[in-house]
C-alpha cells in the first residue's frame, strides 16, 4: 500500500450529474449553512471580536461552497462545513489567531497525504474522542449569552426560546431514530430527492431550532423601536454595515490585500 497518496481532480471517475443528488446535495448544504452561521457567530464572540456583519457571514458562506466544490472536484466523502468542536477548542484556548488556523490547515494538508499519520489517529479509542466532544461542545453554549442584550422577562421571547430548543432536540431525534430503526426516513417517497430533502433538514438540530426560532422571532413580534430594543436587535443596528465600526478592518479584513477584490459593505 502506498505510504503517501497525492489527490488529484476527479480521481474517482468522470463528473456526472444527477437533478435527484443535485436536490438532496442542496438540501445538506443549506443544513450546513445554518449551523455554520450559528458557529461564526459563537466564534467571534469567544475570540472578542465585534458581532459578525452580515457581508462577512456571506463571505464565510460563500468561501464555504467554494470549499465544497473543491471537495467535489477532489471526490472527497464528504462536503465542507465548519467545526462546532473547534470553535469549543478557541473558546478553551482563548486562541483566535487566524495564523493558527492558517498554521493547523497546513498540517492537516501535510498529514492527509500520508496514510500512516491516518492510521494513527483513526486507531484513537471512541470513548477518548467521546470524551473530547463532550467537553467542547459545552463550549457551544456560547451562543445563548448573546439571550442576554433580549427582555428575558418578555413571555414572547421564553416562548420563542423554550419551544424552539423542545423541537430541535425532539424532532431530529424522531427522524434519526425512524431512520435506525427502519433503515430510510419517516418521508419515504419514490422521490429520492424529496426524501432527501425533507429528512436531512430535520434531522439536524441546529437547522430545526433555528429555523423555528428566526420565523417565530419574526411572526411573533412587532416592528416598533420597543419591541426592537426587547428582542436585542438594537445591539445589531450598529454592526449592520462592516465600515460603521472601526474594529471591522482589524477582525474581519483579508490578508495579502484581498479586500480589493473581496471588499465588505
Amino acid at each position: 500500500m502506498n505510504r503517501i497518496r497525492v489527490p488529484y481532480p476527479f480521481q474517482w471517475g468522470a463528473p456526472t450529474f444527477d437533478a435527484g443528488e443535485a436536490f438532496a446535495m442542496m438540501a445538506a448544504s443549506f443544513v450546513a449553512l445554518v449551523e455554520s452561521t450559528g458557529t461564526f457567530l459563537a466564534v467571534a464572540r469567544y475570540a472578542s471580536a465585534t458581532p459578525v456583519p452580515p457581508s462577512i457571514l456571506s463571505r464565510g458562506i460563500g468561501w464555504q461552497g467554494i470549499g465544497i466544490l473543491f471537495s467535489g472536484i477532489f471526490g472527497t466523502g464528504n462536503g465542507s462545513s465548519v467545526s462546532v468542536e473547534n470553535g469549543g477548542l478557541l473558546a478553551m484556548t482563548r486562541v483566535g489567531s487566524r495564523r493558527v488556523v492558517q498554521i493547523s490547515a497546513g498540517f492537516m494538508i501535510f498529514f492527509s497525504i500520508l496514510g500512516k499519520f491516518g492510521a494513527v489517529f483513526a486507531s484513537i479509542p471512541a470513548p477518548i474522542i467521546a470524551a473530547l466532544y463532550c467537553l467542547f461542545f459545552g463550549y457551544v453554549s456560547g451562543g445563548l449569552s448573546l439571550l442576554q442584550f433580549c427582555n428575558l422577562n418578555n413571555f414572547k421571547i421564553k416562548f420563542i426560546l423554550g419551544f424552539s430548543v423542545f423541537m430541535g432536540l425532539s424532532i431530529p431525534q424522531y427522524f434519526n431514530e425512524y431512520t435506525a430503526i427502519n433503515g430510510f426516513g419517516p418521508v419515504h417517497t419514490g422521490a429520492r430527492w424529496f426524501k432527501d430533502m425533507i429528512n436531512v433538514p430535520f434531522s439536524s438540530e441546529a437547522f430545526v431550532a433555528g429555523s423555528l426560532a428566526m420565523f417565530l422571532d419574526v411572526t411573533l413580534h412587532g416592528k416598533d423601536n420597543a419591541t426592537k430594543r426587547e428582542r436585542g436587535m438594537h445591539l445589531w443596528e450598529k454592526f449592520k454595515s462592516f465600515k460603521k465600526d472601526a474594529r471591522s478592518e482589524e477582525f474581519y479584513a483579508l490578508p495579502f490585500n484581498l479586500n480589493k477584490f473581496f471588499p465588505s459593505v
